[in-house]
């Protein structure tokens, strides 16, 4: 079956004003989106190849050498299903989209 690396995407400023809550709010959809999240995981199982994880500040290394770059990704996963849009489904009302502030899944399909 296909496989497909699915990019959690969240805008840096979405992010900033999600930091900039009381902590007793965050700590609430924390609370909220982690179940849904782990809830999420446990329906799509057997779907997912590897749990990939969260990421942090990116460095970027070109033929100009190395710096501090900006991105929208926030974290990924890898995913086997038929095609690019039944994997896009998995991902219909993710808690990364309706409880924490993040923007978008996208979902690209290896080639090799």
């Amino acid at each position: 079956m296909p496989r497909f690396l699915a990019v959690y995407t969240m805008k840096p400023s979405d992010l900033s004003s999600f930091r900039r809550l009381p902590k007793a709010e965050q700590d609430a959809i924390d609370a909220v989106g982690v179940a849904q999240w782990a809830a999420w995981e446990e329906r799509n199982a057997a779907f997912i190849l590897d749990r990939g994880g969260m990421v942090g500040k990116t460095t970027r290394i070109t033929k100009d050498g190395v710096a501090k770059a900006e991105n929208p990704f926030c974290g990924y996963l890898v995913v086997e299903a038929e095609n690019a849009d039944a994997a896009a489904l998995l991902f219909e009302g993710h808690p990364h989209i309706t409880v924490f502030p993040g923007d978008g899944v996208d979902i690209m399909p290896f080639v090799t």
